[in-house]
């Protein structure tokens, strides 16, 4: 039987990491995306990962879920296999990555949709 060797991409010790690197990393709407998706699948490639931007865009922002310290990153062969650091995560922000996983997407509205920003603007205003 054949085993197959794997390495593990340099990250950070969750212990050196402050909260505002980990919110940064997530801010950004494809990261949100690719761990909400790492945290139904439990790991994947990032070829494995369905987002509407480039492949080798998906590999910038696994990077710098990587650096941030969201997500560990292993060479399997020709390929990297990327997971979410859950276990270390929940003992460094308790709390957080269910919060992440668990909050419901926004949903859009409509720019003609009455209580808009205009409407609450003009609300506050005693319009």
């Amino acid at each position: 039987m054949r085993t197959t060797e794997e390495t593990r991409l340099p990250q950070p010790d969750l212990d050196t990491v402050e909260i505002g690197t980990v919110l940064q990393a997530l801010a950004d709407p494809v990261r949100l995306r690719i761990v909400r998706l790492l945290g139904d699948l439990g790991e994947a490639p990032c070829g494995g990962l369905d987002l509407p931007v480039k492949r080798s865009t998906v590999s910038h922002h696994l990077r710098t879920l990587r650096e941030s310290g969201l997500v560990e990153t292993r060479l399997r062969g020709n390929t990297r296999v990327s997971r979410i650091r859950g276990e270390e995560l929940d003992r460094r922000f308790p709390g957080l990555l269910t919060a992440v996983l668990g909050a419901a997407p926004a949903v859009p509205r409509d720019r003609g949709e009455a209580g808009g920003d205009e409407g609450r603007a003009r609300s506050e205003a005693g319009d």
